[in-house]
This record gives C-alpha cells, sequence and structure tokens, in this order.
C-alpha cells in the first residue's frame, strides 16, 4: 500500500463530472489497484476513488505531479500535485479476513447446513471460499446451476455490502464461476444497506437464528 498526503486538485470524469479543489488529502494506492482520496472528517469513505481494475499515470515532463487513473470503462479520475508532504510504501501482505464473533461464525455454519434457507434446490460449494482479499462466507449454488455468493452479518449495515460488493468484483473475473450473484443475510438489516444492495443488485436475506438451530417460537399458532 502506498500512502500519499499532498495539497491537491482532483477531477473525475465519466458518466457524471465532479471536482474536488486544492485541500491537503490522503491518498490511498492499494495492492489491488484501486486509489482512493480520503479528507480527514469523513470516517472510512472517500471523497473520491476508483475501484479496480484501473491503471495509474505518474506524469513527467510538463506532466510532472499529474495521476491520471484510467478504469476499465475509460472513467478518469485525475489527481494534480501541488505539494506532497509524505509520500511511503508498506507491504502488508495477504489479509486473513474479518474474524467474526460468536453470532456471525455460528449463522454460516447454521446457514451452510441448512442452504435451503436460501430457497429451494440450493446446493453449498464451500464456506470460507478464500479469495485474493478475504474469505467469502459461503459460496452456493442457486436451483438453475448460477453460483451465488453469500456475506453473512449479525447486523447488516452498509460497511457489509461494500464488502460483498468487492467479492463479488473479483469473484466474477473467475470464467469458472461467473456470473456470480450476491446475497447479503443478516439477522437484521438497516434500510440504508437494503437500498445499497438493492441498487447493486444484491439480494438481502433476513436470517432467523433460533429457526436456523431447530428451536420453534413458543408463541401461540393458529394451525
Amino acid at each position: 500500500m502506498r500512502l500519499v498526503i499532498a495539497r491537491c486538485s482532483v477531477d473525475y470524469a465519466g458518466r457524471l463530472t465532479a471536482h474536488l479543489p486544492s485541500a491537503p488529502r490522503l491518498i490511498l494506492v492499494k495492492a489491488d489497484g484501486s486509489v482512493s482520496i480520503h479528507a480527514d472528517d469523513r470516517a472510512y469513505k472517500p471523497l473520491n476513488w476508483m475501484s479496480p481494475p484501473c491503471t495509474l499515470k505518474e506524469g513527467t515532463g510538463e506532466e510532472e505531479g499529474v495521476w491520471t487513473v484510467v478504469n476499465k470503462a475509460g472513467e478518469k479520475l485525475i489527481i494534480t500535485m501541488e505539494e506532497i508532504l509524505h509520500d511511503s510504501s508498506h507491504e502488508l501482505g495477504v489479509d486473513p479476513g474479518l474474524i467474526k464473533d460468536g453470532v456471525e461464525a455460528h449463522l454460516q455454519e447454521l446457514l451452510a447446513d441448512r442452504i435451503e434457507t436460501l430457497g429451494e434446490g440450493y446446493t453449498l460449494i464451500r464456506r470460507e471460499y478464500m479469495t485474493a482479499i478475504g474469505p467469502v462466507d459461503i459460496l452456493c449454488r442457486d436451483a438453475e446451476g448460477r453460483t451465488v455468493a453469500v456475506e453473512i452479518k449479525r447486523r447488516g449495515e452498509i460497511d457489509g455490502v461494500e464488502q460483498l460488493t468487492r467479492y463479488l468484483e473479483l469473484l466474477n473475473r473467475d470464467p469458472h464461476l461467473a456470473p456470480v450473484r450476491g446475497i447479503f443475510a443478516a439477522q437484521e438489516i438497516k434500510p440504508q444497506a437494503r437500498v445499497l444492495a438493492t441498487d447493486r443488485g444484491i439480494a438481502c436475506q433476513v436470517l432467523d437464528y433460533d429457526a436456523l438451530r431447530g428451536i420453534e417460537d413458543d408463541k401461540l399458532r393458529l394451525f
């Protein structure tokens, strides 16, 4: 990972156009090729970014100080450096992935054993399917034989949808798996996460922990 702190302006040219005026910012260049620009007041969300696959070209000569990032769709992120305050690179290696808490780990185990909870005809490929950026909780196939990646959370929020989106981008590059669709599964899914998932073509599934464990609801029923 390369970390650059610089006074810079940023222009995005693609389906839309956007401009960030000159200011000190943090630029992250990751090993997967992604480039993101951060301010000091937006938590983990970047001001602008380019997802992989993309290429970064640092200008020379008259273009020195101008970085141009281009993705496969031809969209451009142009970063104009005015002053570089810090520039360092660090080898982080392969990340082992997020360690689930007890409930999430048990949900994953239970859902893998009861994969038909997702729909009739679903079959399990494997749990913890490893990718270059971490393991997908469950990889399975639906009744039509299509590959499905499932991300499991105890509480489903936007960062979980973003995580599944990154997995899907990688999995869909594998011709043996593609096309791969996603299911975001949780005991509770926040409205904002559901909206984002739907916008990205990701299905949402609310999980009943007790039902997966085979515990009957003790409420009176009329049937």
